[in-house]
């Protein structure tokens, strides 16, 4: 059985998609940023709770600030980086329930009043937007730079709060030379899936 998709979309989003370490000088603009979110926004999460918060690092002031904060390794890169996101986990992602889920608006206080419960589902769910990012970001395009090589207590204390758990920093930008590490490999369909 063949994918629905696109052989060159398939291309584009997963088989020829790499991690970015180098980018061009050529800026990402607010418009793509918001294509980018207005696709990726549509990704399933549980109880529709969107916990994910972008954070865009554009001027020269915030991106020395934030590149203090992160590995020795990804320090070069996101400072030449055109756009740098941090993306976060909004732990009180409850208050837009009643918004958000209007058919169901008391499972903002029967699931989510403790903030514990509001942890833990902001820190799965807003992982799983943050992927969703990732490949929004490669449908405009661009190619994604996703780092967890930083320092997360600094960057939560610099550029958030405490309601806010950092889970990574993405620099995002058009490719530029020598950007991509050699692909490493994969595990077959046989190592991952299991029939019961």
């Amino acid at each position: 059985m063949s994918l629905v998709l696109d052989p060159a979309a398939q291309d584009l989003l997963f088989r020829e998609a790499r991690t970015a370490n180098t980018f061009t000088d050529e800026p990402v603009t607010d418009e793509q940023v918001q294509a980018i979110y207005d696709l990726v926004k549509y990704g399933p999460t549980a109880f529709n709770q969107t916990p994910l918060r972008i954070t865009l690092v554009r001027s020269p002031e915030a991106r020395e600030r934030l590149v203090q904060h992160l590995a020795e390794g990804n320090q070069a890169k996101t400072a030449a980086a055109p756009l740098v996101a941090i993306l976060s986990a909004d732990n009180e992602f409850h208050e837009e329930l009643p918004q958000l889920l209007p058919h169901f608006p008391q499972a903002k206080d029967l699931f989510f009043s403790e903030r514990p419960a509001r942890e833990s589902a902001a820190l799965l769910n807003a992982a799983l937007q943050a992927a969703y990012f990732i490949i929004g970001v490669r449908a405009a395009g661009l190619a994604a730079g996703p780092m967890t090589g930083l320092d997360f207590e600094g960057v939560r204390k610099e550029f958030l709060d405490d309601d806010h758990t950092p889970l990574m920093v993405v620099n995002i930008g058009k490719p530029g030379e020598n950007a991509w590490f050699p692909r490493s490999p994969r595990l077959t369909y046989e190592q991952v899936v299991t029939t019961v």
